[in-house]
């Protein structure tokens, strides 16, 4: 199994699908990097969620720096794991992306279709 690493943005119409994207499959870990709003509002139903909350007004390499030093907290045992993107917005995403790659972790770029997960 993998860890999931996801972006959560502020707005809600992505939110339906990183619940569907977490229940999907049986995750070891699940990451979802958003700003305050996200973390006290996002929830999914018997799955345990690490929230890596940023200040998403923060320039890039603030956000970067940020992301990568509380990721490296989290992700202690993993070399690769599974990221998705389509909630939030490039900034952060790229901040994201960044910080994993610094870490030296592999990714899989995921997605949910028909219930199941596939790597895109």
């Amino acid at each position: 199994m993998t860890a999931l690493v996801a972006t959560l943005g502020s707005g809600k119409g992505s939110w339906s699908y990183l619940i569907k994207l977490i229940k999907a499959f049986e995750w070891d870990r699940v990451v979802l990097v958003t700003n305050s709003f996200g973390a006290e509002r996002f929830s999914v139903e018997n799955k345990e969620l690490s929230f890596v909350i940023v200040n998403d007004r923060e320039g890039l390499f603030q956000l970067e720096s940020e992301i990568r030093e509380k990721l490296s907290g989290i992700l202690t045992d993993e070399t690769q794991v599974a990221v998705n993107f389509i909630s939030g917005e490039g900034k952060l995403h790229m901040a994201v992306l960044s910080s994993l790659l610094k870490l030296g972790l592999g990714i899989r770029l995921v997605t949910v279709k028909d219930e199941k997960v596939e790597e895109v």
